[in-house]
């Protein structure tokens, strides 16, 4: 609502007299002025915040189930969006063989992002249909906002370290109310992971470096939410439908067999 301020004037003609009787039969509007204008005032606020809240998407749970990203906030400090998707190197996370892949989906993902969680089983769902025509690369985007994003990301380089960077990742997901560092400790053990190795490094933060790389390279494609994820270098913001991924992974094929 804005700043506006809305003056009253006060109403100054006079009701007309009526008898007792009469009183009993007047409706609501019928009444006093004064009460009738007030009650207009306070019922006119009263829907701008109720239709307001509509138009942001928080009027209940069916706006909350929406499929969105959640967006980052402004850093005056992070450099400007070029547009460029940095290409796939040999340091990224791949799932699938790049060199037989047809389409490659890029995601900058944040493990508590509520709405990358709920993306991840559909990501996988296309790995699994398409096989060895797709192939996923993962990056990291963590937000400021979510206090578990930046050691969970830390946790998965760890993981990675040792050979066990998707299997550390599903388990993230599959089980994001858990995240903490009591937690990345029991999947490391979980994984067979050197737990010695594996704490040093998470205690070190020795791969924020990987991190901050992955995020600046996300803001410079345009990224500023989660999940992001570029079909081809087509981005899809938000955790959207299979069919949505479906229908531009096989146009982007059809167009390969021409």
């Amino acid at each position: 609502m804005s700043d506006e301020v809305i003056e009253v004037t006060p109403i100054t003609s006079q009701a007309p007299v009526v008898n007792e009787a009469a009183k009993k039969q007047l409706g609501f509007f019928d009444g006093n002025p004064k009460m009738i204008f007030v009650f207009g005032l306070v019922a006119g606020i009263a829907l701008t915040y109720i239709g307001g809240d509509v138009l942001r998407g928080t009027a209940g749970p069916a706006a909350a189930a929406a499929p969105v990203a959640v967006t980052a906030k402004p850093d005056p400090t992070a450099p400007a969006a070029t547009g460029k998707l940095a290409a796939v190197t040999a340091t990224d996370h791949v799932r699938g063989d790049l060199k037989k892949a047809k389409v490659v989906l890029i995601e900058y993902s944040d493990y508590e992002c509520p709405f990358c969680s709920r993306h991840h089983p559909t990501m996988k769902q296309l790995t699994d249909k398409y096989g060895t025509d797709v192939a996923w690369v993962f990056r990291h985007f963590p937000l400021s906002f979510h206090p578990e994003a930046q050691p969970a990301a830390n946790a998965a380089e760890c993981a990675n370290e040792q050979g066990k960077f998707w299997e550390f990742t599903d388990a993230l997901y599959e089980n994001q109310d858990s995240l903490s560092a009591d937690y990345y400790g029991k999947v490391a053990d979980q994984l067979g992971l050197k737990r010695s190795q594996f704490d040093d490094c998470v205690k070190t933060k020795k791969y924020q470096s990987v991190i901050d790389a992955d995020t600046a390279s996300g803001r410079a494609a345009g990224v500023n939410g989660t999940p992001a994820t570029f079909v081809d270098g087509q981005l899809i913001s938000g955790a959207v439908p299979l069919d949505s991924f479906t229908s531009l992974i096989d146009a982007a094929i059809a167009k390969l067999k021409k």
